[in-house]
């Protein structure tokens, strides 16, 4: 595999195709661009002779090694015990049925907290799971003005009837990042378990599930240079406590009891590709767990770098209202611009930059930021950009831009 030194960006960005397009993409938190070594990874598991698991036939045994690599590749990445990794089709559909699997023993006296500054994938599988056995549903407000949520938000709601805490590692609207481990301490105190929606942090920070504190942790490797579907970390002893539902003669064994189905071999091979890929971009030396958490650093401070670059640029643009504002947060910014933002969308578009608009599933954010559910302009950064994209950006936008935009609130 290319290796890059240092933080090479160039040499990064050759290893996407889609990149030779000549388009500049801001639209990351929606899904990365794929890497050369993925889209191979998926294709040389799809035309391998291929079976299902088993220890047998070398295509058995094939298939079975993607699976152990896919869970080892996780592991390393989240700082995951790998008998902890379970797969499913996306982020959303483990949510669900880990809230279903739950709910089987909470009742009416029991109560779930949710926050407003989450995406609907961590809110609606478990008010509806709440809503199903009469348990109580509590929600924890943010600051629209910071875009703040702190533990003792969290805390304010917190009883011990509490069962569950769902709470965003970082907001894939407006970037905030939470203090997960001073609120999943408090969700502990209480007696609670600390559920963590990791899609939108997976892609920009180092995680470590245990130093977080989060009981389960969630992630799509389509976030981070990865395929499409859906990764749920726990230690192996909670998920040895749960009863999903699950075929008679699948395995009972964890984590196989929560994958239903054959698993999509396919997938789970382009998903550790994603993670080498992304341990690439640290030093040569040490094992994959040291080398991604040096090259998610790097990658933290390259996008940090081009996030104030943006937000210098956007401060002289006439009308233009930053709403991400909090003290910690991802390369992800919200921002209101004259004349909407899908009109910028489409201007921007027309010029090959992609910068969506939208409330893209955090309708409760969105809502609570007063932009209804139409949101505003979404600026991601991803590990790939780089300085001319953020020149294209800024230009675009000041040529989309009306001349003469009212005042901010006007």
């Amino acid at each position: 595999m290319t290796r890059v030194t240092g933080y090479d960006v160039a040499a990064l960005r050759a290893r996407f195709p889609a990149l030779d397009r000549g388009y500049a993409h801001f639209d990351g938190p929606g899904g990365s661009q794929v890497p050369r070594e993925v889209a191979q990874a998926v294709a040389d598991t799809l035309t391998a002779p291929i079976a299902n698991r088993g220890r047998t036939t070398p295509a058995e045994r094939f298939s079975d090694e993607v699976v152990l690599g896919a869970r080892a590749a996780m592991a390393d990445l989240l700082g995951a015990d790998p008998r902890g990794v379970v797969f499913g089709r996306s982020m959303t559909a483990l949510t669900v049925d880990l809230a279903r699997t739950l709910a089987t023993s909470w009742g009416p006296d029991d109560e779930v907290v949710v926050t407003r500054l989450d995406h609907d994938a961590n809110i609606r599988p478990w008010v509806l799971a709440a809503q199903r056995v009469g348990a109580t549903v509590r929600w924890v407000d943010f600051d629209p003005e910071t875009t703040e949520l702190h533990a003792d938000d969290v805390a304010a709601q917190l009883s011990d009837r509490t069962r569950v805490v769902a709470v965003t590692g970082a907001s894939n609207l407006v970037g905030t990042r939470p203090p997960i481990p001073a609120v999943a301490a408090r969700v502990h105190d209480a007696g609670a378990l600390c559920v963590v929606d990791g899609v939108h942090l997976t892609a920009h920070a180092a995680i470590d599930v245990a130093a977080l504190g989060a009981d389960v942790f969630l992630c799509s490797p389509y976030k981070f240079l990865g395929p499409h579907c859906g990764v749920l970390a726990a230690t192996p002893a909670f998920l040895e406590t749960l009863r999903p539902d699950k075929l008679l003669p699948s395995t009972d064994a964890v984590p196989e009891r929560f994958e239903l189905g054959t698993l999509p071999y396919e997938l789970l091979a382009g998903t550790t590709a994603a993670v080498d890929v992304l341990a690439s971009l640290g030093p040569d030396d040490g094992d994959r767990r040291a080398r991604l958490v040096a090259g998610m650093a790097a990658v933290e401070a390259h996008e940090d770098r081009l996030r104030t670059r943006i937000e210098t640029g956007l401060a002289c643009l006439p009308g233009v209202s930053v709403l991400s504002r909090a003290a910690h947060r991802t390369p992800t910014l919200l921002v209101q611009v004259p004349g909407g933002g899908r009109r910028a969308h489409e201007g921007l578009a027309e010029r090959g930059v992609f910068a969506p608009a939208g409330s893209f599933y955090a309708l409760e954010a969105s809502r609570r930021l007063g932009l209804g559910d139409d949101g505003a302009l979404r600026i991601g950064l991803a590990p790939y950009s780089d300085d001319e994209d953020v020149d294209r950006l800024l230009d675009g936008l000041a040529a989309v831009l009306p001349a003469d935009p009212p005042a901010p609130g006007a």
